[in-house]
């Protein structure tokens, strides 16, 4: 088996230390195993992308050394492969459409008594979901403001007991709840982040899926999908994040640890890798099978 990690940063901001790790992570996985490292654009937010931060991104990864195989992959590109998936969840009645806004959706968890908790707050409440199907047609044919969501319970009956194995963690169980009935698509970008991402794993043929450890409850979510839609499971590497000096996990408002402000201020690639130095994880792995 060819080893193939993958990239995939959202063309919304330059690359900072965080996003290095996580390239880093990747890229070395692969190389160290012979296999490939692919880029991909996460680009289906129209609203935050700019055309500039595409060039940005290759610009910070070769200034770090990371070539990748092939040509990157645009998310807008794949639109169609997306309602695809999409349309094969709907057929098994495992969607449905969400009229709700964010706003009402706040305030009916905060009128419920004890409203279900995620790993990041409060859960959708499940609205739309007791909508008859006449009126969900009637809403739809008059065009009304819509997302898809997954029905996470039906989801869980069809796909039965599941797991994956992360080579940190080892087998884990899936919890298919755990995020609640998410949204898998929006009416005005045709699909949403979770569906996305999953349907383009399969797509690139990723054997490993690397990220930070911050994503780790949505690879619950990413593999019932996978399940649902019948596409090949990877194996994971959730890494550590890098953190800033208060603890928080790096974002795109770090404009002192962007990559471009480094190279800016003499800083050489070498430098930059040598203090991340991969989370603290060995990538090859013990006489277990794990990577430490």
């Amino acid at each position: 088996m060819i080893v193939r990690t993958r990239f995939a940063p959202s063309p919304t901001g330059r690359l900072h230390l965080g996003h290095a790790l996580a390239a880093k992570v990747a890229h070395d996985l692969a190389r160290l195993h012979g296999g490939e490292f692919l880029l991909r654009h996460e680009d289906i937010d129209a609203t935050r992308v700019r055309d500039e931060y595409y060039a940005g991104i290759e610009e910070d990864l070769r200034w770090l050394g990371f070539a990748w195989d092939g040509l990157a992959l645009r998310q807008t590109t794949r639109l169609a492969a997306y309602a695809a998936a999409l349309e094969q969840l709907r057929r098994l009645g495992l969607v449905y459409p969400c009229f709700c806004t964010r706003r009402e959706i706040e305030e009916e968890v905060a009128a419920m008594a004890a409203a279900p908790q995620g790993p990041e707050g409060p859960l959708y409440p499940g609205t739309c979901r007791g909508l008859g199907m006449e009126e969900r047609q009637q809403r739809l044919a008059a065009g009304s403001t819509h997302a898809w969501r997954l029905d996470a319970g039906q989801a869980a009956e069809r796909s039965g007991r599941l797991t994956f194995t992360d080579l940190r963690h080892g087998t884990l169980e899936v919890n298919p709840g755990l995020l609640g009935d998410v949204i898998l698509a929006r009416k005005d970008i045709g699909t949403a982040y979770h569906l996305a991402v999953v349907v383009d794993d399969a797509f690139q043929g990723i054997t490993h899926v690397t990220r930070g450890e911050d994503l780790l409850p949505s690879t619950h979510l990413h593999r019932l999908l996978q399940a649902l839609l019948g596409l090949p499971e990877p194996v994971y590497l959730h890494h550590p994040l890098v953190r800033d000096a208060q603890g928080r996990r790096l974002a795109k408002r770090h404009d002192a640890l962007a990559l471009a402000a480094l190279r800016q201020a003499a800083m050489l690639p070498a430098a930059v890798l040598a203090q991340l130095a991969d989370g603290g994880i060995n990538l090859a792995p013990n006489r277990a099978g794990r990577h430490g």
